[in-house]
C-alpha cells in the first residue's frame, strides 16, 4: 500500500475517532467533571485534551511508514 492511499486512510480514520472522541469528552466533562471542585475541573480537562492522542499513535506512525520498495 503506498503512503498516499496509508495517509488518506488514516486521516479518515482521525477524523472519525476524533468526531466520536468529542462528543465522549463532552458528554464527560458535562456530566461528571461540571460538579468538582476548579484543581480537578482543570486536570480532567488537560487529561481530556491530550488522551486522544494515545490510541492514536500507532495510526499514526502506520501513516508515516515510508513505502515498501519491493511491491
Amino acid at each position: 500500500m503506498g503512503t498516499r492511499t496509508r495517509k488518506l486512510i488514516g486521516t479518515v480514520v482521525m477524523l472519525a475517532f476524533i468526531f466520536f472522541y468529542a462528543l465522549f469528552a463532552m458528554a464527560v466533562a458535562e456530566g461528571r467533571i461540571s460538579e468538582a471542585p476548579k484543581l480537578i475541573q482543570t486536570l480532567a480537562y488537560i487529561v481530556l485534551g491530550l488522551i486522544w492522542i494515545v490510541p492514536l499513535m500507532p495510526l499514526i506512525r502506520w501513516m508515516a511508514k515510508p513505502d515498501n520498495p519491493e511491491t
